[in-house]
């Protein structure tokens, strides 16, 4: 007979759990007791417990493991509904546990109680209160196999105080038996024939990968049946990466900021065939204009997700690699080269390039990322930041770009940085923030340095939330109402002079050098090109902890291409 906290931790050993992302709490206390001086799992204790979940998501992404969290309840547990949401909309497997009071005591409002399990439940794949002890070993295996199998996603396993104290069996089961949820495994040859048949008659095919072909490890064999076939192919911003950048048929990013070419194409191509991607509307503007020529093929493991948003000429529910599998099995050679070319016509005439822009800029700060660094994790916030990186990074091999696709979460960046440092100690991490969405958990400094986590952190510095001052600037009269980080009460409040230059605007607040110097980390300020490599130079020569290097960029620089929110590809602004 064992306490059930000693079984949770048996239970972490099973599942191959090494790396655990928790914070402690009083609901929580007896768990962390049970895991003191166990050296087999590393407990990782971040300085905020929404930095923790995204800790624990970029560990997951990175590694293809499942993050495991850890938090009392109460605040503990609310403060990872945010990085919940962000696993669950992109499909990041997570199992999350929350302390929770003694099951006497839930439903009086006692200290630090909340109803963890009916908050998350919009926003995971499964969410769970254990009320028995003996149901304790089965609910645990059942949240590991529910994060990780069919399209994943985060689970919560929320555990009372009496719970984890009780006495009980210590088996931890083998196996999984879940009535009524059972992933699809396979791949149905009819509809892959109907697929092969579609695109044998195709004059103008094109392919649109989303994020379920990276979390498939689907990229390689995708990347042979889009050479075999000739198809051009376009990608969503998860979808980064499942591809080459370097191919030829590569034409770039759909969406709101795609790329001129990628968007044309799919107003022009006769056949669509998507694999993994949910359709949301930053990557189809206005549904009814959307691909209006075309057969659309669907491939998803989840069947929720097809004809949800698009509807679907042909639907393929499967796994993305084991589909990709059974295509290469049954596709002719097709003939398209002479779309292929159009199509490369549109992406030479029209590339994404910020080459206008004079002094130092995004696209060359990332530039020399991606010609300096081998195969690097690159992680992003959310804002022009992130616009920006998922236009110019290039992942090569195992790298990878990990960014927050369907909720948009600010804060995102720096602690998904820490989880994919973590677990791939040996591969250069480097975090693209914005200046105001790196002081969303920029506590986390602290994390970086008492892990000693050499992690590269670039802040573009344009002095605003610079996403919104752009739909300010070309929507709203450049009315720049809340979005200044530069602003103090004795401001002009409806000053738009955003290059006044230093003399007339206040200082920005804080100074990240100053700051992160003040956590033992290193800081450094560049305002020009030449000094980039000096820079990343400065970066990997402190091996204890991270460098935080100020990129000041061009108060007004703007992404372009952009498409008006709700508005056809076809309306799309080249600057």
């Amino acid at each position: 007979m064992i306490k059930g906290t000693e079984l949770l931790v048996k239970a972490l050993r099973e599942e191959g759990v090494d790396t655990l992302f928790a914070y402690p709490g009083g609901q929580a206390i007896d768990i962390f007791d049970a895991l003191y001086g166990q050296e087999d799992i590393e407990v990782i204790m971040p300085r905020h417990e929404q930095a923790l979940v995204h800790a624990a998501d970029g560990y997951a992404r990175s590694t293809g493991k499942t993050g495991v969290c850890l938090v009392t309840s109460g605040p503990g547990a609310t403060n990872l509904v945010t990085g919940v949401a962000t696993a669950n909309y992109d499909s990041v497997p997570l199992v999350c546990f929350t302390g929770q009071v003694p099951l006497s005591l839930m439903g009086n409002d006692a200290f630090q109680e909340v109803d963890i399990v009916g908050i998350t439940n919009p926003v995971c794949k499964y969410c769970v209160t254990v009320r028995k002890r003996e149901e304790l070993g089965r609910i645990i295996k059942e949240a590991f196999y529910i994060a990780r199998s069919g399209r994943p996603g985060p689970v919560i396993v929320d555990l009372p105080k009496d719970i984890q104290n009780a006495l009980g069996s210590d088996e931890y089961p083998e196996t999984v038996n879940i009535r009524g949820y059972k992933p699809n495994e396979g791949v149905h040859v009819g509809q892959i024939k109907k697929v092969v048949s579609v695109l044998k008659k195709a004059k103008r095919p094109l392919f649109l990968a989303g994020g379920g072909v990276n979390i498939s490890g689907a990229g390689e064999n995708f990347e042979k049946l889009v050479e075999y076939t000739g198809i051009p192919v376009i990608t969503t911003i998860m979808g980064k990466g499942a591809i080459s950048c370097g191919n030829r048929q590569y034409l770039g990013n759909i969406g709101i900021h795609g790329s001129y070419a990628a968007n044309h194409a799919v107003n022009e191509c006769d056949v669509l065939f998507s694999i993994g991607t949910r359709f949301n509307d930053r990557i189809t503007g206005k549904i009814s204009e959307f691909a209006p020529d075309a057969v659309i093929i669907h491939i998803d493991v989840d069947p929720a997700s097809i004809s949800k948003n698009i509807a679907v000429d042909i639907p393929v529910v499967a796994d993305a690699k084991l589909a990709i599998d059974k295509l290469l099995e049954y596709m002719p050679k097709l003939n398209v080269s002479k779309w292929l070319n159009r199509t490369l016509e549109w992406k030479k005439e029209y590339p994404v390039t910020m080459s206008k822009h004079k002094g130092l800029t995004p696209e060359k700060v990332i530039q020399y990322i991606n010609d300096n660094f081998d195969e690097p994790i690159v992680t992003t916030d959310v804002g022009q930041n992130q616009l920006w990186t998922t236009q110019y990074f290039e992942p090569k091999g195992h790298g990878k770009l990990l960014t927050s696709g369907g909720l948009g979460t600010m804060g995102y960046g720096f602690p998904a940085a820490i989880g994919a440092k973590l677990g791939n100690p040996d591969k250069t991490v480097i975090s693209i923030s914005g200046d105001g969405g790196i002081q969303m958990n920029i506590q986390e400094l602290a994390t970086a340095i008492v892990y000693e986590l050499p992690i590269i952190i670039v802040v573009f510095n344009n002095g605003y939330l610079g996403n919104v001052r752009q739909w300010q600037e070309l929507f709203y009269g450049r009315r720049y109402s809340s979005t200044c980080l530069r602003y103090r009460k004795s401001c002009d409040k409806n000053c738009i002079n955003c290059n006044a230059g230093e003399e007339k605007c206040p200082k920005y607040t804080p100074d990240f050098v100053k700051l992160a110097e003040s956590y033992e980390a290193h800081g450094i300020r560049i305002f020009n090109e030449d000094e980039i490599k000096k820079a990343f130079d400065y970066a990997l020569k402190f091996k204890k902890g991270p460098t935080l290097i100020e990129c000041i960029i061009e108060r007004e620089a703007n992404v372009y291409p952009m498409v008006p929110m709700g508005r056809s590809l076809s309306d799309i602004i080249m600057d």
